[in-house]
C-alpha cells in the first residue's frame, strides 16, 4: 500500500530525526537520492550523466540545498550543472559552495538547452502557486528537457494538491521520506508525473491518505470456498432504473454481475425490469432478503420512499448514488447500524454540502472528509481524483483509471460494482476503494486511449479482476 503524510506529520518526523543525526545528514540523505534518480534518468535518455547538460532551478529554502548539493553530484560525474537563483541574495550557502567545489556554476537566467532540469524552487511549505519571480524561471524551461521535481512540484500545495496560481509540470517528481497527499491528489498528481521515494529514515506514524496496490486489492477480494453457495456469497438489492432512464438500471446490473456477490436481484419498474432481463437473464425480479442495497442510479423523482426503505434495513448495507443522494437526511444515514456508503461526484457533493461545485473541485479532499464527518458515513468522492473517507480512518485514493472514464453511465456501473463487494462481505472503506481500483483498471484496458462507453468498462471487468490476482 502507497502511503502519503502531511506536512505537520512529516515536519514533526523530520526534527525528531534531526535531534539524534549531525547537522546536514538529512539533506544529504535527500540530496544523494535526487542524484540517483537523475543520475539515472540521465542514463536513458543519454546513455550516461558525462556531458549531460543540467539546470537547478533554486529556491532559497531547503528545497533549493536538496538541488543544489545534488547537483553537485552530478557535477562530480561530469555533467554540466547551472544554477539558477529564484532569489540571487537568498541561496543555500552550503549547497552553493559544494556545486562550486564540484565544477558548477551559477547564473542568473535559465540556459536555452537542457537535458534536465530540478525543480528545487519551492518545499512542501510552499502555499500559493508560483510566485512571479518563480513563475518567469519556470516559464523559460527549455523545450524537451525533464522536468525533476525535488519533493514535491512547486506551486503545489503538498496537504491537498491543490493550486492557486501557475505550478511546475514535472516528469518526475522524487518524494523524500514520504510520499505527500499533494502527489496523489489531482491536480497535484497530474503535474508530479512518475513519483519516486527515497527513504531518508523518517519513523512515521498512521497515514493521512492510502493507495491500494495490486496486492492490497488482490487480498481483499471476495473468492467463494467450497461450501458457498449464491446466498452464502452474498445478494444485492439494485433499486436503480426509471422509465426515463433505463440504461442506469442496466448498467449497474452489469457491475453487480461482475462484483463477487452470489446473486443480483432488481427492484424497479416492470418496463425497466424486462429491459434488464433482456440483457441479464441470471438477475433475480422484485424484493427479498439482501445483504446490501444499491439505490438511486437513474430513479428520477418521487422515488423517495424506495430510499428510505433501503435506508431503513437494519441489517443491509445500502450504497445510495445519484437521485437517491436528493435530500439525504444526515440524522437517518447517521442512526443506521449497518455500512453505509455514498457515491456522489461533484456536483452531488456540493448539494449535499451546500458549497458551489467550484468549492468542492478546489478542495476534494477537505469536501469528501466533511461529508463522511456530516453523514457518519463513508464517502467515495467520484472525479478525476477519487477518494474515499470515513471517520477518522485514512482517506483511500485511488490511483488508477483514465479521463475517458468520464462518460455516460460509468458511474452506475462502479456502483452495482461497489455493492457487490458489500453484499460480499466488504466493509464501506475496502468495497469502495476496491470498485473504485477495478473500475480505473477496467476503463483502461477498454479504452486503451480511445473512447470507450459505460457498458465496455462493465465488459471489461473480469479481466480487470484477473490482472490483480495474477
Amino acid at each position: 500500500m502507497r502511503t502519503a503524510y502531511s506536512v505537520e506529520t512529516v515536519r514533526a518526523a523530520e526534527r525528531e530525526l534531526m535531534a539524534r543525526l549531525p547537522e546536514g545528514t538529512l539533506m544529504a540523505r535527500a540530496a544523494a537520492g535526487l542524484a540517483v534518480v537523475c543520475a539515472g534518468l540521465l542514463t536513458r535518455r543519454r546513455g550516461r550523466v558525462y556531458g549531460s547538460k543540467v539546470v537547478l532551478l533554486v529556491g532559497p529554502g531547503d528545497n533549493g540545498g536538496d538541488a543544489l548539493y545534488a547537483g553537485a553530484r552530478l557535477a562530480r560525474r561530469g555533467a554540466g550543472v547551472t544554477a539558477v537563483p529564484m532569489d540571487p541574495e537568498r541561496v543555500h550557502a552550503g549547497g552553493l559552495a559544494a556545486l562550486r567545489a564540484a565544477g558548477g556554476r551559477l547564473a542568473q537566467a535559465v540556459p536555452a538547452r537542457a537535458d534536465l532540469v530540478v525543480d528545487g524552487l519551492l518545499g512542501i511549505g510552499g502555499r500559493g502557486g508560483l510566485r512571479p519571480a518563480a513563475a518567469a524561471l519556470v516559464e523559460r524551461v527549455p523545450d524537451g528537457a525533464l522536468v525533476v521535481a525535488a519533493d514535491l512540484p512547486s506551486g503545489v500545495d503538498a496537504d491537498t494538491g491543490e493550486t492557486a496560481g501557475p505550478a511546475v509540470t514535472a516528469g518526475v517528481t522524487v518524494a523524500f521520506g514520504a510520499y505527500k497527499p499533494g502527489l496523489l491528489i489531482d491536480p497535484g498528481a497530474s503535474l508530479a508525473g512518475a513519483v519516486r521515494h527515497v527513504d531518508i529514515g523518517l519513523e512515521l506514524p498512521a497515514p493521512d491518505l492510502e493507495a491500494l496496490q495490486h496486492a492490497d486489492v488482490a487480498r481483499l477480494l471476495p473468492a467463494p470456498t467450497a461450501s458457498s453457495d449464491k446466498y452464502r456469497r452474498g445478494v444485492v438489492g439494485i433499486v436503480a432504473g426509471s422509465d426515463r432512464y433505463p440504461g442506469a438500471a442496466v448498467l449497474a446490473v452489469a457491475g453487480a454481475l461482475r462484483g463477487g456477490a452470489g446473486a443480483v436481484r432488481y427492484v424497479g419498474p416492470p418496463a425497466v425490469a424486462e429491459a434488464v432481463l433482456a440483457r441479464y437473464p441470471e438477475t433475480l425480479i422484485g424484493r427479498g432478503r439482501v445483504q446490501a442495497w444499491v439505490v438511486g442510479p437513474g430513479i428520477g423523482d418521487g422515488r423517495g420512499a424506495e430510499v428510505a426503505e433501503a435506508l431503513a434495513d437494519p441489517d443491509a448495507a445500502v450504497l445510495v448514488d445519484a437521485d437517491g443522494l436528493r435530500g439525504l437526511d444526515p440524522a437517518v444515514v447517521r442512526a443506521r447500524r449497518a455500512a453505509t456508503l455514498l457515491t456522489p461526484h461533484a456536483g452531488e457533493a456540493a448539494a449535499l454540502l451546500g458549497v458551489d461545485r467550484a468549492a468542492v473541485e478546489a478542495g476534494r479532499l477537505a469536501s469528501v472528509r466533511a461529508l463522511a464527518a456530516r453523514y457518519g458515513a463513508t464517502v467515495l468522492l467520484k472525479g478525476s481524483t477519487t477518494l474515499v473517507a470515513s471517520g477518522a480512518a485514512p482517506v483511500r485514493v485511488n490511483p488508477t483509471g483514465t479521463p475517458w472514464l468520464a462518460t455516460a453511465g460509468s458511474g452506475d456501473v462502479l456502483s452495482g460494482l461497489a455493492g457487490s463487494l458489500l453484499a460480499a462481505g466488504l466493509g464501506g472503506v475496502d468495497a469502495g476503494s476496491v470498485a473504485a481500483y477495478l473500475h480505473g483498471m477496467a476503463a483502461r484496458r477498454a479504452s486503451a486511449g480511445a473512447p470507450v462507453t459505460a457498458h465496455e468498462v462493465a465488459r471489461a471487468l473480469p479481466d480487470a479482476w484477473r490482472d490483480v490476482l495474477r
